[in-house]
């Protein structure tokens, strides 16, 4: 068994129409354009990513950072995809729907943006790698620099909660860790959807001293059936998140309805 199982359901429901990579730029980009967000490439040693952030942004103690998921990782069954750019960017829409503060939103390597070092295992079974939370670190800093922050809250959607989480047990300037129908175990979702475990890929659950001290709440659908509400609470069980809660919105999914009730949800945070 393969890790795209699990994520089939994803790729199959919408595979006959699906928007070309061009076409999945030009929603990010028109979502950031109504807010007044403008585009910024991190680049790193191997990577560059890509962040929306405001145009006018001021400076202040606290800056929140929304970390996209995994995106367009599968294609088919047996193909991966080429680009992975997420046909929806909920992340963006989160960071866009935040009623206060300031925030920036990151999406993951190879996102949007193609860099020479791309490598398909970025987006596929090494997607929690250790160059790449390296990489998401690497941009975190030069985000709260843009801010002036001192403060961070991480939020993380579906796999970009892994990497928030590994990148916050690299940090001392983590105030908060929030996810959002986040894969916080991925061995015990590879074990959950009966699928082959993400070789090469780092798991939060194995940080566990270094995130004990983080104040957490994870966000579940009751409806999900992608990321289910296991695979929190088997990262909650672990000892890796003491002052976590687990909150359950019952009516939600992996995709519907974060977005459309995320001021509500953000002041739960």
């Amino acid at each position: 068994m393969k890790p795209w199982l699990a994520l089939l359901p994803l790729c199959l429901a919408a595979c006959s129409s699906l928007p070309t990579p061009a076409e999945r730029r030009q929603l990010a980009e028109t979502l950031a354009a109504q807010h007044a967000w403008q585009a910024l490439d991190i680049a790193g040693e191997r990577l560059t990513l890509r962040a929306w952030l405001p145009a006018k942004a001021a400076a202040a103690e606290e800056l929140t950072i929304y970390i996209e998921g995994d995106g367009l990782a599968w294609l088919s069954s047996s193909q991966p995809s080429a680009d992975p750019t997420p046909r929806e960017p909920l992340a963006l829409r989160l960071a866009l729907a935040q009623p206060a503060g300031n925030a920036a939103y990151l999406a993951r390597p190879c996102q949007y943006v193609s860099s020479p070092g791309c490598r398909q295992a970025d987006w596929t079974e090494g997607r929690f790698a250790a160059d790449l939370v390296a990489a998401t670190n690497l941009a975190v800093d030069r985000l709260k620099q843009r801010f002036s922050a001192r403060r961070l809250t991480l939020v993380g959607y579906s796999g970009g909660a892994a990497i928030a989480a590994l990148v916050a047990a690299r940090r001392d300037d983590v105030g908060r860790l929030v996810s959002v129908a986040g894969n916080l175990d991925h061995r015990a979702w590879t074990t959950l959807q009966r699928i082959s475990p993400l070789a090469g890929s780092l798991n939060p659950v194995d940080a566990a001293g270094r995130l004990a001290a983080i104040p957490q709440r994870h966000f579940v659908g009751g409806k999900d059936r992608i990321v289910p509400a296991a695979v929190a609470e088997s990262y909650v069980r672990s000892g890796a998140a003491k002052p976590a809660s687990i909150t359950v919105i019952e009516d939600f999914d992996h995709h519907c309805c974060w977005a459309a009730r995320w001021p509500e949800l953000w002041r739960m945070r």
